[in-house]
């Protein structure tokens, strides 16, 4: 009789180019879902060298690591199945894999299909794609392997159920973006209509670089009901019967239920916060708070991530900062016990005007002026980094870096943007989302119109369209890539829509010199939206 075989997926972290570290992980975290009972442990994609690894592939010595930690993890196999994602080199030729481990030695081998080369994805650069199914047995089951992009294709999963599985495990290093959990979950049962096979979806978890894995792993059954669920964010072992029947059943493990949408997408950027300020070795971060939306924001997300002692919130007043903005500042580093300190920019500013003196002369007070001011707030942020070890968090957001409203060597200085793919309207939603778990933002900020208060009594809606109309025409144009006529047929103002796409274009120089920051929509600034910074395109 055909018995129950039990599945641990482990919904994990694993650092980029740290191959010793995630070595270590995948056998101590076998060991434990041996000792819960499973027959089979599995990894998500390319585990053992962190997803994604760029050019580390194609150095010599990353892969001779790569492939002594594959021996490693084999020889240290028992009686159970251990699977996992690696790069794996084969007669001359990199492939993104799947090794199965059992017993001391490697037992089957699978190679990813479908290589996506677009947005985020560049997998062609460096690996080949296979063509051959892959099932293993255990328990006188057949369960079927197949690696992320392959499961939105009938090709491999179909390959699979004709090789006789009984069941498909996918292993997906699939980075998050808002609603990506519909997408995938829409995708299954879709796929489902042609291969009615029970789906063991595993997803990575944690931040690395611009991109952030939320898990969320899926467990399907063969009537396209969810009958398992990982959490948003976190880590856990998820322990699952696969029965004769293909019935499956939770073995003391909880079905989460999802977040909502922007408690989810705060979680996203709460991760890739921490992950990447600890990733590069920071024991903290400095913040520039100027009583505004954006850095009220900042340092909630800051503060969540690392924990209050870890962070420095800085409120660098000028002439022409209003004192309410200095109350508001001080008042939520108060409430989330951050280290706080007022320096006042105005004799650094002094010095600079007075150093420029005569080459100014004769001309007007401009923008100049402005961003001579923003300087001076760089200066300070990236000195106290340097003196106290903390990564300095710029506060921008998308609709901002969109356009241009941000200062080069200002306030674009530092090494991580959490709101870089976060709409002006987006930011105080989140605030609001934040407040409702506890009041950390002072209502007076949500309230106040945004400014960044560089001159008297300036607002941002003097420099720039509403932000409901400049969000909702940078969403058309920059995230959905409609033209120009299809924006404007929308029912937004030609001249309007054309002054916004100009400023998208002439600030790409800016853009490029960016910190970089966690994609969380379908089209972000950096790694997926790539245009020349010289160009004639706009004048055609």
């Amino acid at each position: 009789m055909t018995k129950a075989v039990q599945l641990c997926l482990v919904q994990e972290k694993f650092l980029v180019g740290d191959i010793k570290g995630n070595t270590r992980k995948i056998l101590t975290l076998s060991r434990l879902a041996k000792q819960a009972g499973a027959d089979i442990a599995v990894f998500p994609e390319l585990a053992l060298s962190g997803y994604p690894p760029e050019d580390l592939l194609l150095r010599q010595g990353f892969i001779r690591q790569i492939e002594a930690a594959i021996e490693e993890i084999a020889k240290n196999t028992g009686e159970m199945l251990v699977v996992f994602g690696s790069p794996r080199l084969h007669q001359n030729e990199l492939f993104n894999a799947v090794i199965v481990c059992e017993k001391g030695r490697v037992i089957g081998e699978y190679y990813k299909y479908s290589l996506p080369n677009y947005s985020v994805f560049d997998e062609k650069r460096y690996f080949q794609a296979g063509h051959k199914p892959l099932v293993i047995n255990c328990k006188e089951q057949k369960i079927g392997i197949v690696i992320c992009e392959d499961a939105w294709f009938d090709e491999p999963m179909e390959q699979a159920q004709a090789a006789g599985a009984d069941a498909i495990v996918i292993l997906n290093a699939s980075p998050y973006h808002r609603n990506k959990h519909q997408q995938r979950l829409d995708m299954l049962r879709d796929r489902q209509k042609k291969v009615p096979l029970p789906f063991f979806y595993l997803n990575l978890v944690g931040g690395q670089d611009e991109l952030v894995f939320d898990g969320d792993s899926l467990v399907m059954n063969a009537q396209s009901e969810l009958v398992g669920r990982g959490p948003d964010f976190d880590s856990v072992l998820l322990h699952y019967q696969l029965h004769a029947d293909k019935q499956i059943t939770a073995i003391d493990t909880r079905f989460y239920q999802p977040e909502s949408e922007l408690a989810s997408l705060y979680k996203a950027l709460v991760t890739a916060v921490r992950d990447y300020v600890k990733g590069n070795g920071f024991n903290g971060v400095v913040i520039g708070l100027s009583g505004g939306v954006d850095s009220a924001l900042t340092l909630a997300i800051a503060a969540d991530a690392l924990g209050a002692d870890q962070v420095h919130a800085v409120m660098m007043p000028s002439r022409y900062s209003a004192q309410m903005s200095l109350h508001d500042a001080r008042a939520q580093a108060e409430i989330m016990g951050v280290k706080y300190k007022e320096i006042s920019i105005e004799p650094t500013f002094q010095a600079f005007l007075e150093t420029l003196k005569e080459e100014f002369t004769g001309t007007e007070t401009d923008t100049t002026e402005e961003n001579i001011q923003a300087r001076c707030r760089g200066v300070i942020l990236m000195a106290l980094s340097n003196k106290s070890g903390r990564m300095v968090l710029t506060t921008g957001n998308k609709s901002e870096m969109a356009v241009g409203y941000s200062t080069l060597y200002g306030d674009m200085a530092g090494g991580f943007a959490p709101l870089k793919d976060v709409e002006k309207q987006l930011v105080y939603a989140l605030c609001d989302y934040r407040n409702s778990v506890s009041q950390v933002i002072p209502q007076r900020v949500l309230d106040r119109p945004p400014s960044a208060e560089l001159r008297p009594d300036q607002e941002d809606q003097d420099s720039l369209p509403d932000y409901a109309i400049l969000d909702a025409i940078l969403r058309m144009s920059v995230e959905e890539d409609l033209p120009k006529q299809q924006i404007i047929d929308a029912g937004y103002d030609q001249q309007t829509v054309e002054r916004v796409l100009g400023m998208v274009q002439i600030n790409e120089y800016k853009r490029r010199q960016a910190p970089p920051g966690v994609r969380v929509t379908q089209r972000a600034f950096g790694r997926d939206r790539r245009y020349p910074i010289t160009s004639g395109y706009r004048r055609s």
